[in-house]
């Protein structure tokens, strides 16, 4: 079949064929329409910022769906944290307040019951024909606690509780016994005993007293306090039925 073109400088349109197609000779010809080479540029600068801050754009966008959950999570993290922490500086400070109360305890009650368990114990062990002259305390040195130049509350807390521990009861003991085996046991006794230790003998030299010879000895010891296993607890009021 054939065909003649009436409109000549003008192309047949072809029914059927790809939109896409049209477009792009349509571009291919603005390049042979446009002549000013300044206002290419332009327009091709204009293109490249629009195409670029539409990508900045969606990828803006899908960070900003991506994050969320996070923030999300990074929030719940926070209030979590700021629970944990609040809770933390309140038992701080109830475990201060023990301390300190444990401290005014210790320095009320430290040497309450000393000489009690110490008295028990020396009678404990001391052996037949063997008698105390004298029972008396020494001094002892004081406790020097020192602390770190970076020292936290807990440790200047727990320096406090130490300091408020008083140091060790060394005493001595001044007696006399008719049989040098007796002073032996009876040091031995004396080193045996839970609430007794560093059992050191001073002197022993044998005296006249009323005519007899004795053996005239010092010991000096040191007070500890005792394991719970040797502790033994009783009520102070007991019920009679």
């Amino acid at each position: 079949m054939i065909t003649v073109n009436l409109r000549p400088g003008q192309k047949r349109k072809r029914s059927g064929g790809n939109p896409f197609k049209g477009m792009l000779e349509n571009f291919r010809t603005l390049g042979t329409k446009v002549k000013d080479p300044l206002l290419m540029a332009a327009m091709t600068g204009w293109v490249c910022v629009l195409g670029f801050l539409g990508f900045v754009y969606l990828n803006t966008t899908r960070q900003l769906y991506t994050l969320e959950p996070r923030l999300e999570q990074a929030r719940s993290e926070n209030r979590r944290f700021k629970t944990f922490l609040a809770d933390k500086r309140r038992q701080e400070k109830i475990r201060d307040s023990l301390l300190a109360q444990i401290t005014v305890i210790r320095r009320v009650d430290g040497d309450r019951y000393i000489w009690p368990h110490l008295l028990d114990e020396v009678t404990k062990a001391l052996p037949a024909y063997t008698w105390l002259v004298d029972l008396s305390t020494t001094t002892a040195p004081p406790v020097v606690v020192t602390m770190p130049a970076k020292a936290t509350k807990a440790d200047s807390a727990a320096a406090a509780a130490a300091a408020a521990v008083p140091p060790p009861m060394t005493f001595q003991l001044n007696g006399r016994t008719i049989d040098i085996q007796a002073y032996t046991r009876f040091l031995r006794q004396l080193e045996a005993s839970p609430w007794i230790e560093n059992v050191t003998p001073v002197s022993a030299q044998t005296v006249v007293e009323k005519e007899r010879p004795v053996t005239a000895f010092s010991i000096r010891a040191q007070y500890t306090k005792a394991d719970s296993a040797y502790v033994r607890t009783a009520p102070f009021s007991q019920s009679v039925r």
